[in-house]
């Protein structure tokens, strides 16, 4: 994932919010994943107000491993078509 792009949630993917963070759901591919942390699905939803995904990390507050651990989790979401580049 190239961090300096910008992304936003794929258009057939619903986000249901959950305790532990949420549920996304691709309505095209029919793929469940668990978004593990409220701060990853803040991330998500922020993710296509800005300018790219390190922005996103930038406002989020996010550095050192908690940034590279939120990047992963994005490239995750990314090859899942949970995200798409804008």
């Amino acid at each position: 994932m190239d961090l300096e792009r910008p992304y936003a949630l794929h258009g057939q993917v619903a986000i249901r919010p959950e305790p532990f963070g949420a549920l996304a759901y691709h309505y095209g591919n029919r793929r469940l994943l668990f978004l593990k942390s409220p701060a990853l699905v803040d991330l998500v939803r922020d993710l296509g107000e800005r300018p790219s995904a390190a922005a996103a990390l930038d406002a989020a507050g996010l550095d050192g491993r908690a940034r590279s651990a939120m990047a992963a989790a994005l490239g995750s979401l990314l090859r899942a078509e949970v995200l798409v580049a804008r």
